[in-house]
């Protein structure tokens, strides 16, 4: 893991067209600003550790063709 110390006002680069920039600070919080290409997704770890979970929960779900014409029919 990079540490860095940075101050309000101050940015850190991710290669050439993501940049963190700090935004300000009160307490134990730290506002952070993130400019970056649209195409780029951007999550708080929380939002984005429960995507995940959704994906494989919903992948473990998935209902094949055969089974789903099996399904289809004992509802007839």
């Amino acid at each position: 893991m990079l540490v860095l110390a940075r101050k309000k006002g101050e940015s850190i680069m991710i290669g050439d067209n993501i940049e963190i920039v700090i935004l300000g600070s009160e307490g134990d919080t730290i506002r952070v600003g993130i400019s970056a290409p649209k195409q780029v997704e951007v999550y708080r770890k929380e939002i984005y550790q429960n995507i995940q979970e959704s994906n494989k929960e919903a992948t473990a779900n998935k209902i094949s063709p055969l089974n789903l014409s099996k399904l289809l029919k004992r509802t007839k």
